[in-house]
Formats: structure tokens, C-alpha cells, sequence
């Protein structure tokens, strides 16, 4: 649970720095920042599935094999159901209640902790983090969101106050609720063989949000969520 205490904590450092000092990043910076970040989300993201992937040929024929079955379902399934859609609408609150705050020129705790649970609960990196760190101890993806939210928590607290800081305890509940039902999963799910197909499926889809954060391509990227579970099935079916 490493990973999700330290995104908490730089959530509240991120904060305190924002409302104790005017110091923010340049548009420039800021940019350099970016790009960073996804180059090591690509690697973090590819680095994943190079280690999930191991073993005969027969074997990690069938493990991509479940991956991008998976992927190509999941992004069906979650369509229909409109994943994305939703994080989409809740995205949406969140801007809304900042701009409401920046136009009344007054700071509301609540405001800030409402707005900000949102942004840092409904991340993609919420998931793809908590799951892998649960069930191998791999943090990289929860150190990349920590970074994120810490950087973002800076810039939001100057117009949210306080309240921005408190949504570091949702984001321990959450997340650390995630971690647990994955690490006490991980037993059962190594037994069946399967836990590298979820890891590897996790890892392409961190690789996506690079994508998105580099603004390279435009993805829905919570459509894929039901990837995590249709992988592991279809590659016990191919084993």
C-alpha cells in the first residue's frame, strides 16, 4: 500500500506548497513536466507487460492473445454501459465547482474537497495504480499519479483552500480499498495461473494514458476498465 501513501502524502505537500508560497510552474515548464511524465508512463506501461510476458512461446502467444481479446471486449462492454461517459459527467462537476469558486472569490472547504476527491478518485491511474501494486507490489504507476495529483493539488489549492488537501484521506480509502481486494485476491489468482494477463492488460493500458496526457490521441480510456476482468478468463480458457 506504499504507492497510495505516498500519493496521499504528495497530495498534502503539493497543497501546503501551493498555499504557502505564489511559487507555480512556468507554461513552459509545465510542458517539459509533461512530457516526462509520459515518457515514463510509456515506459512504466510497456515495462509491465515486458514482465508479464514470460515463459514458452506457447505460453506468452496466448497471454497477448488474452490481452488484446480483452481490450477489444472491454472497450465494447464498457461502452454500452458508458463508463466514460460518466467519468466524463463527473469531470465536468469538478470544473464546474471551480469556476463557480474563482467567480464567487471566496474559498469553501467543502468545495475543495469535493471537487478535488473527484478529480483524484475518477483518475484512470486510481485503478490501473492500486491493482498492480496489490498484486505484485509494483508502485510505478501510483508514484506517476502521486506526482500528478501533488502538482495538481499545488495549483487547485491557491483557488480551493484547505479542502483540497483533505481529499487525500478519500483517495487512501479508495485506493487502499482497491489495493486490499487485490492483494487478497493475489493468492487465488496466481493458483489459476492468471495474475500476468491482468498485469499485462494493466500495463497497456498505462501505456494509453500516455497517450492522453501527451495529447497525442484522444481515448476513452475508462471503456477499457472491463478489460481487467475479461483478461484473466480468457487466458485460463487458452491455457
Amino acid at each position: 500500500m506504499i504507492g497510495t501513501i505516498v500519493n496521499a502524502a504528495a497530495i498534502i505537500a503539493g497543497g501546503s506548497v501551493g498555499l504557502a508560497t505564489r511559487w507555480e510552474l512556468s507554461g513552459h515548464l509545465q510542458q517539459r513536466v509533461k512530457v516526462l511524465l509520459g515518457a515514463f508512463m510509456v515506459f512504466v506501461g510497456l515495462s509491465m507487460v515486458w514482465r508479464a510476458v514470460n515463459g514458452s512461446p506457447p505460453h506468452w502467444l496466448a497471454l497477448l492473445a488474452a490481452v488484446f481479446g480483452a481490450l477489444v471486449l472491454g472497450r465494447l462492454v464498457g461502452g454500452k454501459l458508458g463508463i466514460q461517459r460518466s467519468m466524463n459527467g463527473l469531470g465536468r462537476f469538478a470544473k464546474s465547482r471551480i469556476s463557480a469558486t474563482q467567480t464567487a472569490g471566496r474559498r469553501n472547504f467543502s468545495d475543495g474537497f469535493i471537487t478535488c476527491t473527484t478529480l483524484f478518485c475518477v483518475e484512470p491511474l486510481a485503478v490501473l495504480g492500486a491493482l498492480p501494486d496489490g498484486l505484485n507490489g509494483d508502485v510505478r504507476p501510483l508514484l506517476l499519479k502521486a506526482l500528478l495529483d501533488g502538482l495538481t493539488t499545488m495549483a487547485l489549492a491557491r483557488t480551493l483552500g484547505w479542502g483540497a488537501l483533505a481529499a487525500a484521506l478519500p483517495v487512501l480509502a479508495v485506493q487502499g480499498t482497491l489495493w486490499l481486494a487485490a492483494r487478497g485476491a493475489a493468492s487465488w489468482l496466481e493458483q489459476q495461473g492468471v495474475v500476468n494477463a491482468i498485469c499485462a492488460t494493466d500495463g497497456m493500458l498505462v501505456f494509453t494514458v500516455a497517450l492522453v496526457v501527451l495529447k497525442l490521441r484522444p481515448v476513452a480510456l475508462a471503456d477499457y476498465f472491463p478489460s481487467l476482468l475479461f483478461a484473466p478468463l480468457i487466458f485460463w480458457l487458452l491455457q
